[in-house]
């Protein structure tokens, strides 16, 4: 199929993190569920990520997000995969799993099956953690098609890494 992944105004902002990650001597991680590692793929597009990226977590099964993350069953059975407790969970578990000082956590229906009424097709929950104590959690509901939900999702994420963490 050939999709791009990657296109001008992803390049800009995964360099302006890169920068930002290397001129501050942070680490930086990300567990992704919907967006399948679009944000590590983002972040190692940038020759030199070596500096500020060791490793991504992709924890697409909810047993993934246990193994290597320290998601508890509970939370997964109590609040479900796309839930603000659940990337929390992600997040938390990412950076201690890393040992980085920033990360993201993304867990979404990206569609086009899979939505609920209360969870609709483009529901993303994001959840960002910097080892300093912040942490903050949104979900967004985003539109379009799957690759425009994933997309979108993984360069929201790197702005509230921009703007919110660096």
């Amino acid at each position: 199929m050939g999709i791009s992944i990657l296109n001008k105004r992803t390049c800009e902002l995964s360099q302006q993190v890169g920068e930002r990650l290397a001129r501050q001597g942070l680490w930086f991680t990300c567990a992704e569920s919907c967006t399948g590692g679009l944000v590590a793929a983002y972040i190692t597009e940038i020759p030199g990520s070596s500096a500020y990226f060791d490793r991504g977590f992709v924890t697409y099964s909810n047993q993934a997000k246990q193994d290597l993350l320290g998601v508890k069953p509970q939370t997964l059975h109590q609040w479900g995969a796309v839930s603000e407790l659940t990337v929390r969970e992600m997040a938390s578990g990412a950076l201690k799993a890393a040992n980085a000082d920033v990360s993201v956590a993304i867990s979404g229906i990206a569609g086009p099956d899979g939505g609920t009424q209360d969870k609709p097709v483009g529901t993303v929950w994001f959840s960002w953690v910097h080892r300093d104590g912040r942490v903050l959690a949104r979900k967004i509901c985003f539109t379009g098609d799957r690759h425009q939900v994933r997309q979108q999702a993984a360069n929201y994420a790197l702005t509230v890494v921009l703007e919110k963490f660096l």
